[in-house]
């Protein structure tokens, strides 16, 4: 669920309908009361969120304990450990402060399947096509919000301790400068102390929030500006992450971005060195850039493409026993760890890989050259499958047959605006920039809304 804060899925009665709902679905399948988790980013709406969505489960039988202000990861984390019958994350990631939504783990660490949901949406729609508005309202609950976060909760400090102490065992980051931007989010807290206690002189940004400013120019959705800040602080490292932190962009010395391929990359080489990736293959989507198959294909690393959206990723991963896999967002993915993806825990393994080969980020993404890359997107009046329509289908043949191996045409509907996406990767920018801008011509000929 995610929207608008106050406004249908995301109003107070629909909330507290959501938590009733699974409470009741998980002590069917339990037989006994469930125990649920919760947790929330900064945002202002974050509290009255988990307060109507822990009024409505405690309605439903759950027994609630709130984890405070902390990350998606630490929530499906704690879900695993304590164990809970259920994780429940207030977050929207890295939309703005507007919005909120409502995650929901399984006591795997992973997102509840997709049968429970449909059930839970079901019964969401019964209560309100019975005109359920009692209980808490948001516009009453509109001054308690989620600022500051400046506290860890008790639940807060053992996921904490799990990243220093176990994931982060051994990592001596003394005489380590690095920079942190938090998003003004979840992370705010949690990852100044965490890399802190590891030894590393941190200088942060991104980490005031006041319930209005999450993602706000800051964070892995600008992670160009962190650029200078490293130049500046004359940093070994950036880091920024979204505003719930299961993702994070990194910035090398010399104020150059690496993304989530550039990540895997490295992550890849490191595990592959050290025998660890078994099988020889990393899961990525369909957006990863060429350059990165291409790369990994010359170690003799298997690249494994799934559809875009962690949840894909993931589900390739425990089908392959692959060792890492993620997205070019900076989601990133150790399931042999964790079964969701977890910004900190990324930065400690890059961290690893950089102290153990004892090179900084910038050496350690050579050999990973990104190919030239263009978008385009075309509104359309209708999805219909793309080999369906026959011009559509010639033209996407004659690019594939022109790019020959040196570059590929990805053609996709988005999952949530009437747009058809065009994405072209070639070694010429100007060339695929043509035949994008063509291609989409044909579409919007054939599928165009007008």
């Amino acid at each position: 669920m995610r929207g608008a804060a106050g406004e249908f899925p995301l109003d107070a009665a629909t909330v507290r309908a959501a938590g009733r709902s699974l409470a009741q679905r998980l002590t069917a399948q339990t037989g006994r009361a469930p125990r649920v988790v919760t947790g929330r980013d900064t945002r202002e709406s974050g509290a009255w969120i988990e307060a109507a969505f822990t009024e409505g489960a405690r309605e439903g039988g759950a027994r609630c304990e709130s984890a405070g202000v902390i990350t998606t990861p630490g929530v499906a984390f704690l879900a695993r450990t304590m164990p809970a019958d259920a994780g429940v994350v207030v977050s929207a990631s890295h939309n703005p402060y507007e919005d909120n939504g409502i995650k929901i783990f399984a006591p795997t660490g992973r997102k509840l399947d997709d049968a429970t949901e449909r059930l839970i949406e079901a019964d969401i729609y019964e209560t309100r096509d019975a005109g359920d508005g009692t209980g808490v309202n948001d516009q009453d609950q509109s001054g308690a919000t989620a600022q500051g976060g400046s506290v860890i909760t008790a639940l807060g400090a053992r996921y904490l301790e799990h990243l220093a102490g176990e994931i982060g065992r051994g990592l001596d980051l003394s005489g380590l400068r690095l920079v942190v931007d938090c998003a003004n989010g979840a992370a705010s807290r949690f990852a100044p102390e965490l890399f802190t206690r590891l030894g590393a002189r941190v200088v942060c940004t991104g980490d005031a929030p006041d319930g209005r400013n999450i993602n706000r120019d800051a964070g892995s959705l600008f992670v160009e500006r962190l650029g200078g800040k490293v130049l500046a602080e004359r940093a070994d490292l950036g880091v920024a992450f979204d505003g719930d932190a299961d993702r994070s962009l990194f910035v090398d010395a010399r104020g150059s971005v690496a993304d989530g391929d550039a990540t895997l990359w490295v992550l890849a080489n490191y595990f592959d060195a050290r025998g660890e990736l078994a099988p020889r293959s990393v899961v990525a989507t369909v957006m990863s850039n060429l350059g990165l198959e291409v790369a990994l294909r010359a170690r003799g690393i298997e690249l494994v493409r799934t559809s875009v959206g962690d949840k894909y990723v993931l589900e390739e991963l425990l089908r392959t026993g692959a060792t890492v896999g993620g997205e070019q967002s900076g989601h990133v993915i150790f399931p042999r760890v964790s079964l969701a993806g977890d910004g900190m825990m990324t930065t400690l393994f890059l961290l690893r890989a950089m102290q153990d080969s004892q090179q900084p980020l910038a050496r350690l993404t050579e050999g990973f050259t990104r190919y030239p890359q263009t978008l385009k997107n075309v509104r359309v009046r209708e999805k219909r499958p793309f080999e369906d329509v026959p011009e559509i289908a010639a033209r996407a043949r004659e690019i594939e047959a022109r790019l020959a191996g040196e570059g590929r045409l990805l053609l996709r509907y988005s999952g949530t605006e009437p747009l058809a996406r065009v994405m072209i990767e070639g070694r010429d920018q100007a060339e695929i920039d043509s035949l994008a801008a063509d291609f989409a011509s044909v579409i919007r000929r054939a599928l165009g809304a007008g």
